[in-house]
């Protein structure tokens, strides 16, 4: 089989604020995978967990990422260069395919690319949406939340009025983690609170953006705002301190960047109440599957997310989505320039389509 790479660069309507860096636009890599002339589509999206370049972490004495950053030009080279080795290879012949990529040590998200690939192609020789190949049932996505970044409290309210244009909102992912501290994220969220529809649910995301002691209290503040759980409040390598958070906090606690695969579930279970696949990070929708059902089996909830990722990216993720209790799929709604169409927004729900294999084509030229 043969790969095609190209880069398309897609423009958010609203700079998005996290507590590691505001991104306005980004760099991604869509994968063209051609057997029998059929081809199956993937997509690679830059993205980075640590809040620091390695040597200063080392400096500072913390304890170091095994997961640096991926970078758009990285992840072309990687592709590229597997490219060649994937040419004996069928695309039904996936297991020795994740096996090859395995050994070759490459970045995650060229696995989710050439993963999401496969699946495209499978579905497209079988003329069904993956969805229905796995058996799963539309009816039961649950409804997306829409994010709003770190911002002041009244950019804040002007970014959730613009969602309210474009969804009715029924769940809303804050991003704290402020590096004002913790008065400003309790003045953001307020901020939001305040004109928040009445039956719309709150959640938080501090990407790591909290020491333990500010972790501690903002779980029981944000308990009595009525918040259903947190995301990642500590950093990456600080995952020995979220069982002292556990003891503590009223919240369920979910892990987004501290959970890659299996192993980071099984790792953790004890210390967590869920956690958050996201494609790029697990490698493709076929770690993705095993991380569901080892989270399941651990007793834990599971909630799909994303980067800053088109609509190719989400749509592979929507179709796993009736599998999950949270779904954060909105990056790809607040592009200027999305290049795919796929999944569509139904009553804020995210639904895969009924075309083969993903499901996704070109909404204009790259």
């Amino acid at each position: 089989m043969k790969c095609f790479v190209e880069t398309f660069t897609v423009n958010k309507r609203h700079a998005l604020r996290i507590s590691r860096g505001t991104t306005t636009r980004t760099t991604n890599l869509w994968l063209r995978l051609e057997d029998d002339g059929i081809e199956g589509w993937g997509e690679a999206s830059p993205f980075s967990v640590t809040h620091e370049p390695l040597g200063t972490a080392r400096q500072r004495g913390r304890k170091l990422t095994r997961h640096p950053p991926q970078t758009t030009e990285q992840l072309q080279k990687e592709l590229e260069a597997i490219a060649p080795l994937l040419l004996p290879y069928s695309p039904w012949q996936r297991q020795e395919i994740e096996q090859l990529l395995l050994d070759q040590a490459v970045p995650s998200g060229v696995r989710t690319a050439i993963d999401i690939a496969l699946y495209d192609w499978m579905g497209k020789v079988v003329g069904q949406p993956l969805w229905k190949l796995w058996g799963l049932e539309c009816d039961r996505i649950s409804p997306i939340s829409v994010t709003i970044g770190i911002s002041t409290p009244e950019q804040a309210q002007d970014r959730l009025r613009a969602w309210q244009k474009l969804l009715p909102v029924e769940l809303i992912k804050l991003k704290l983690g402020n590096p004002q501290g913790i008065s400003a994220d309790q003045a953001m969220f307020t901020a939001v609170q305040q004109i928040a529809p009445r039956n719309s649910r709150i959640y938080v995301d501090a990407n790591g953006g909290w020491s333990l002691e500010d972790a501690a209290v903002m779980a029981e503040w944000l308990a009595g705002q009525g918040v259903a759980y947190i995301e990642q409040p500590l950093a990456k390598g600080q995952e020995d301190d979220l069982l002292k958070l556990k003891a503590k906090s009223p919240l369920p606690i979910f892990i987004d960047e501290s959970c890659w695969g299996t192993e980071d579930i099984l790792r953790y279970r004890d210390r967590i109440d869920g956690i958050n696949i996201k494609l790029m990070k697990s490698g493709g929708l076929t770690e993705a599957m095993r991380m569901v059902q080892t989270a399941r089996a651990c007793g834990l909830q599971v909630m799909l997310g994303c980067y800053s990722d088109s609509c190719l990216l989400n749509t592979a993720a929507a179709h796993l989505s009736p599998l999950a209790d949270y779904l954060d799929l909105d990056s790809h709604l607040n592009l200027l320039d999305d290049p795919f169409e796929g999944a569509k927004l139904q009553d804020s729900r995210v639904v895969p389509n009924d075309l083969p294999g993903l499901g996704v084509t070109r909404q204009q030229a790259l």
